[in-house]
């Protein structure tokens, strides 16, 4: 048995599900998320938790069994409480801002970049130096956060751009004959 497909999901107040055969839908007070999956794979729902289950053994259905629970547990969490991923801009001179609903980042080139966020996705400037991406579907606001990111990605020699808060970057050493030490042998 799956040790993730078979924990139950606790539903919070105020969020419903609706099991249908092959859709599984979520409403709660961020918003409503519908949840497609194999029709083989059982959602039930008992004692405001759900629970999924497998029909068999086979290696498609216990492919299927955790990967199940998680889009369904990802959809409650989502419609709840919602997912936020931070950025940080590295680097002199960058800086974001909001205009409207879009994302207009200063990053080293000679235009501003502009990012229209997708229906489902908003963005945040707590600070110049600082983005938020939030919303309820998290695969959606992953994908918009990996994307801000890859429009200037952290340089390997001085970790100048955007990245995650809190990432790690490891930097490249530079050029050995850069000690200053011309003409001298």
């Amino acid at each position: 048995m799956s040790r993730i497909g078979r924990q139950p999901i606790a539903v919070p107040g105020g969020v419903t599900a609706t099991i249908e055969k092959g859709l599984f839908k979520v409403k709660g007070p961020k918003g409503e998320l519908s949840v497609p999956h194999n029709p083989a794979i059982e959602i039930s729902q008992a004692d405001g938790t759900l629970n999924v289950t497998r029909p068999s053994d086979r290696q498609d259905h216990r492919a299927l069994h955790g990967l199940t629970r998680t889009l369904v547990a990802n959809a409650v969490k989502g419609v709840a409480d919602g997912f936020t991923i931070n950025l940080e801009l590295r680097g002199v001179g960058y800086r974001a801002k909001l205009t409207g609903k879009a994302l207009e980042m200063t990053i080293g080139y000679s235009h501003p970049v502009i990012i229209d966020p997708p229906a489902g996705v908003s963005f945040a400037v707590p600070e110049p130096t600082k983005i938020d991406v939030s919303g309820i579907d998290k695969q959606l606001v992953g994908q918009v956060a990996a994307n801000v990111r890859k429009v200037r990605k952290p340089d390997a020699y001085h970790g100048k751009g955007v990245r995650f808060l809190g990432e790690k970057i490891a930097l490249k050493a530079g050029k050995a004959g850069a000690t200053g030490s011309k003409g001298k042998k």
